[in-house]
């Protein structure tokens, strides 16, 4: 058997920048094919092979774009037996008001929500129920990227996406229930305050408050990633793992 054919596969969700970023190099780096789903072009500066073959631009707001995406991934994966080893719905939006306040519940207009809920929680399940038979196939794992802002009021994620991540957090539950019994596990993780590029005014005084006392790093929360999605949480299903520095206690 060739090394394409053992090669393990993930597609990731929001890979061009940030955490999804961090997590393709991780799986790279241990030899998995990633194919990478973003509404951005692939950046030639991207350094994992094949990444420009392996990535699928994809608009998670339209509903009927998903499922194209969907359809591509799965005749991609036909090359590969049609196995799925992991998905991870990383891609969030949080969209803030003209000032960069935040979108509180009275006065977010609903198209917001309805876009905000398509790519954080809509989405996630739709490409989920989309590649089952892969997934079920290969025994894979789901990991959906929550956030704390979905257990706590938070200064600067607005309701909409807070909302949406609550949401996404009761789903991984119900999906950990629903699609265990096929061979299918099922966790999510919810960072804190990480270290990207672009950091809202004020996470200074946050940082003040986390018991660690410093931001988290993308890598430290793609290591978690890979974890749930290696042999050794092959027993861990249902969970949503903090990751935080210890800003939820």
């Amino acid at each position: 058997m060739s090394n394409t054919e053992t090669r393990k596969t993930i597609v990731l969700t929001g890979a061009s920048r940030g955490i999804g970023h961090a997590t393709v190099k991780r799986f790279s780096r241990e030899g998995w094919r990633v194919i990478t789903c973003s509404r951005q072009a692939f950046s030639e500066d991207c350094p994992w092979p094949q990444g420009a073959e392996d990535h699928i631009r994809v608009d998670l707001t339209d509903p009927e774009d998903v499922g194209q995406a969907v359809s591509e991934i799965r005749h991609r994966l036909q090359a590969l037996g049609g196995r799925l080893e992991a998905l991870v719905n990383n891609a969030g939006i949080s969209p803030k008001m003209p000032e960069g306040g935040r979108m509180n519940s009275i006065d977010t207009p609903m198209h917001v929500w309805r876009d905000v809920f398509q790519v954080n929680f809509f989405a996630p399940i739709m490409l989920a129920r989309g590649l089952f038979k892969e997934l079920a196939a290969a025994g894979g794992s789901i990991v959906n990227v929550t956030s704390i802002a979905g257990t706590r009021v938070h200064p600067f994620a607005g309701t909409a996406y807070a909302t949406s991540k609550a949401a996404l957090g009761s789903l991984t539950r119900e999906m950990a229930a629903d699609f265990g019994p096929h061979g299918i596990r099922v966790n999510a993780i919810a960072p804190g305050e990480i270290d990207t590029a672009i950091l809202s005014p004020g996470t200074d005084k946050i940082v003040e408050t986390i018991p660690l006392r410093r931001l988290g790093e993308t890598a430290e929360v793609a290591d978690i990633i890979y974890f749930l999605c290696s042999p050794q949480a092959s027993y861990v299903s249902g969970s949503e793992i903090h990751i935080n520095g210890g800003q939820h206690v």
